[in-house]
């Protein structure tokens, strides 16, 4: 197995996304490798170091990058040689099994989108994340970004691709799927809910209906449907949390899973390959973890799953 790594991207690259491949390498089994793409000659030091062999990781070296801030679609076409558009060649050509990034979201998108393509039968890939629930775990909330306005068939969509992730790669059986809406009756919501509704309804997963905002931290549902606006400003908010309470110097197991570390990057669910994106800021310990999640959904054959479910 070849996880691919991109080092170049984030707000503390590469020497976050280096050192996190260390603590990775270490967790992973002698035929598991990571690839690392970026500028080797800005890696070695970190190797050094930490006293780690470079002969430890592989290296597509390339000092071309993609900034936080740059067009996502422009990017990668204008620059192929950067270690994002690198990393998807590799991912398109076979020569990696996932690819993760704490780079731009946009270009990772794009890339995933035009490399390794959606799924066939999956009209719009979504971005997932995992949600702290108050008495135990978690539960994965889809779409948080990638698409801010859906249509009913993506929705509905959305809750098959987050019902396969969280039963697949998290082993929750026969997990529950809720709709996010402004009330738990089926007619209540805007247009878009309320034509996803019977969607959801005839479709072959565990739909329990509607959800409200109350219902995102408790047991009522562990798969939340909902477009990509709505679940980036919900996912924005409870990241907040964490930050709150150690501004207030509180502590709290509950609110402690709120660190985005733990869970490292959200899966882009809907494509031929597992890709991961990470959190601008990551640290190593979220580029560590990110790599963890990549070799799971590798593991799993997550991708095949939902190959198989949209035939």
């Amino acid at each position: 197995m070849k996880i691919g790594l991109d080092i170049m991207g984030g707000d503390f690259a590469p020497k976050a996304a280096v050192l996190g491949a260390i603590a990775a390498q270490k967790a992973l089994s002698a035929d598991q490798k990571i690839v690392l793409f970026g500028d080797k000659a800005q890696a070695l030091p970190f190797l050094t170091e930490e006293g780690v062999s470079p002969d430890d990781f592989e290296f597509v070296h390339t000092t071309e990058m993609i900034g936080m801030g740059e067009h996502g679609t422009k990017s990668v076409l204008q620059k192929p040689n950067s270690s994002i558009s690198l990393g998807f060649q590799y991912l398109k050509d076979g020569k990696i099994d996932s690819f993760a990034s704490a780079g731009n979201t946009g270009a990772m998108l794009v890339g995933a989108i035009f490399s390794v393509k959606p799924v066939p039968g999956v009209i719009r890939p979504a971005v997932a994340t995992n949600v702290p629930k108050l008495k135990s775990g978690f539960g994965i909330m889809l779409d948080v970004g990638a698409n801010a306005d859906c249509k009913p068939e993506v929705l509905a969509q959305f809750g098959m691709l987050g019902s396969l992730y969280a039963e697949h790669v998290y082993h929750i059986q026969n997990p529950k799927v809720g709709l996010m809406n402004l009330g738990e009756e089926e007619e209540k919501g805007n247009v878009l809910t309320q034509s996803t509704f019977p969607l959801l309804q005839k479709s072959d997963i565990n739909f329990i209906g509607n959800i409200e905002g109350r219902d995102l931290f408790n047991d009522k549902a562990d798969v939340i449907v909902c477009d990509g606006f709505t679940g980036n400003v919900m996912l924005k908010l409870a990241e907040t949390f964490y930050i709150l309470t150690l501004k207030k110097g509180f502590k709290d197991e509950f609110f402690d899973r709120f660190n985005y570390e733990q869970y490292g990057g959200s899966p882009i669910l809907g494509v031929n390959a597992p890709v991961l994106i990470g959190h601008g800021i990551s640290s190593p310990e979220a580029i560590k973890n990110m790599v963890l999640l990549s070799r799971t959904m590798v593991e799993t054959q997550f991708v095949d799953k939902i190959k198989e479910a949209f035939k």
